[in-house]
């Protein structure tokens, strides 16, 4: 079975975004669990706790099927001492925030090495960051996404995910999920059912199907290994159409979040049913 959704607002507190999900007709989330743009946030209280597994529960939301993004401040490989211990108390914060809702899963972007420290180096940071917070916190897995490889973000070829798995000491509790705008930009063709069989093959041997746990569904503003950041809604991009019939066929991608962060919101509803009507 497919859980399609989308990154939704968490405005006026956590708890209303299962409301937020609902009204587009979503089977599946994804939240903020603080502000991301900024450093620090109140602790959540245990009002909006209790009020947000209520309205999951009330709404049919598995935890399963919430996937939580941290802030984009975070670069878990930063090369400076103070970046370094900032990013990582916020992610650590960030995965306690999870744990408090009752999720079993946090999405981040996995860092950048800022042309200060080498790729190798940068790539053992996150690796360390990500055993830090699975130390300090119980039932929640760090999900790497993969990225565009924009500016000096890691994390773009399957080789640097696989990397940094291999150095996370508990792989029961890291995982992945692949933004297909990032995949494309990044340099892996998946327009056509041929070429997006053989990325996702690639992807299985490098990387291994089983530490697959969500989708980001975007289109693409930019071309093919042109290696920048910029989100589409679906069918308006250079993915085309034949990839999302493909995904939505493929029980690879079943029983896990399929989330758009597509641009133009007004579109989500739409394009949640859109995506349901594909499957054959």
């Amino acid at each position: 079975m497919k859980y399609i959704g989308a990154h939704v607002s968490a405005g006026g507190g956590v708890e209303n975004a299962p409301l937020n999900a609902k009204e587009v007709g979503a089977k599946a989330f994804a939240l903020f669990t603080k502000n991301q743009k900024q450093w620090n946030a109140a602790p959540l209280t245990a009002k909006s706790i209790a009020a947000f597994k209520k309205n999951c529960s009330d709404f049919g939301f598995l935890p399963e099927m919430i996937l939580p993004h941290d802030s984009y401040l975070i670069n878990l490989g930063h090369p400076e001492e103070d970046g370094l211990a900032k990013s990582r108390e916020a992610f650590n914060d960030e995965m306690l925030r999870c744990e408090q809702l009752g999720l079993k899963m946090l999405n981040f972007h996995p860092g950048s090495h800022l042309n200060k420290i080498s790729p190798s180096e940068c790539l053992s940071r996150i690796a360390t960051s990500i055993n830090i917070a699975l130390d300090q916190t119980h039932g929640v897995t760090a999900v790497i996404e993969n990225t565009a490889g924009q500016g000096t973000n890691m994390g773009y070829v399957f080789e640097q995910i696989a990397e940094i798995i291999g150095q996370v000491e508990d792989k029961s509790r890291v995982g992945v999920c692949i933004d297909t705008c990032h995949t494309f930009t990044a340099g892996y063709d998946i327009r056509t059912k041929d070429v997006f069989d053989q990325t996702f093959a690639k992807f299985d041997e490098i990387i291994g199907w089983h530490y697959l746990k969500g989708i980001h569904l975007n289109d693409s503003k930019k071309e093919l290994a042109r290696r920048v950041d910029r989100h589409n809604s679906i069918g308006q991009g250079f993915l085309g159409m034949e990839i999302f019939e493909v995904l939505m066929n493929d029980s690879h991608f079943d029983q896990m979040p399929i989330i758009l962060e597509t641009p133009d919101e007004s579109l989500w509803a739409e394009e949640i049913r859109l995506l349901y009507s594909l499957i054959r």
